[in-house]
Order: structure tokens, then C-alpha cells, then sequence
């Protein structure tokens, strides 16, 4: 795992893993952590309570999933098992002080591929109650691409209320 990764490259570098084995799933647990970071610094630069609050919700849940991680990597590896000093480190977000809508739906799109992935690691996946909670992440990133979707149509009929 590079050091000098940040919010984005480690969400690439997740993309390309084809199985998640216990390394990978120590990097996806950092990540899922940084996505709480992510939903939130999103929140805090956008105009709109109602749609911070979506993003908010969104990150509450993207440390559930490292939580739920971090109880896969228990499983995997049959004992107990708690994150270490550089897994709690979160990664730098580089996002731009202004966030354009057209930015949004390609948090969508990132969600739904996570799902996707998470699903194929599943599929791949020998131990049942591992495979059990990758699903279940990734049926949660689909509902974090459906809020965001909702943020996007609050922020949408927000600009368009300030136009006319």
C-alpha cells in the first residue's frame, strides 16, 4: 500500500483488485473510512442543507462498511481481529473548494461500481459469512448512489428556483 496515495487513487487502485484478499481488504477498510471524509467535506461545500444531509447520511454509512470490513477480515482469518495504526489513517480528499453538479454523477456512477465490485469479490469468495457482508456493502452503495441522485435533483430545482 503506497503512502503517497490519496481519496482517488486508492479508490482506483480498489477498482482494478479482481479478489480481495486480507491485504485488500485492509486497504477498501482505509478507504471506507476516508469515504466518511469524502460525504462530508461534499456536505460542507455545498449550499444546501437538505442535500448535506444526503451526502452526511452517505458517509455515516461508509464507516459502517468499514466497520463491516473489518468483521470480514475477522472471519477470513478466524480470530479476532482489530484495525491497526495505519489502516485508522485516512486519506487525503483533493477535492476543489466549489463542488459543480457536474461532478455528482460521477459519485454515481463510482457507487454503483462499488457495488459491482463488491458483488464480484462475493462472488469469488469461499467463506460464506465474508461473502454475506461484501453483499451487503454493496447493496448499501447502491443506495448511497441513489441519494446522491437526490442530492443532485435538490441542487438542481435549488439553482433553478435562484434563476428565475
Amino acid at each position: 500500500m503506497s503512502n503517497d496515495m490519496n481519496f482517488f487513487t486508492a479508490s482506483a487502485e480498489v477498482a482494478q483488485m479482481r479478489d480481495l484478499d486480507v491485504e485488500g481488504m485492509k486497504l477498501v477498510y482505509r478507504l471506507e473510512c476516508s469515504g466518511e471524509d469524502f460525504y462530508n467535506e461534499l456536505a460542507d461545500r455545498i449550499d444546501n442543507a437538505e442535500a448535506a444531509e444526503l451526502f452526511r447520511r452517505n458517509g455515516r454509512e461508509e464507516l459502517g462498511h468499514a466497520k463491516r470490513i473489518a468483521r470480514a477480515i475477522a472471519a477470513k482469518l478466524e480470530t479476532d481481529f482489530e484495525p491497526s495504526g495505519d489502516m485508522l489513517e485516512r486519506f487525503a480528499i483533493p477535492l476543489p473548494d466549489e463542488i459543480s453538479l457536474d461532478l455528482l454523477p460521477e459519485i454515481v456512477k463510482a457507487e454503483i461500481q462499488g457495488d459491482a465490485g463488491y458483488q464480484a469479490w462475493a462472488d469469488r469468495e469461499p467463506n460464506e459469512e465474508v461473502a454475506r457482508l461484501l453483499r451487503l456493502n454493496g447493496r448499501e452503495e447502491t443506495g448511497h448512489a441513489k441519494r446522491v441522485n437526490e442530492a443532485i435533483a435538490i441542487l438542481e430545482a435549488s439553482a433553478a428556483a435562484r434563476a428565475s
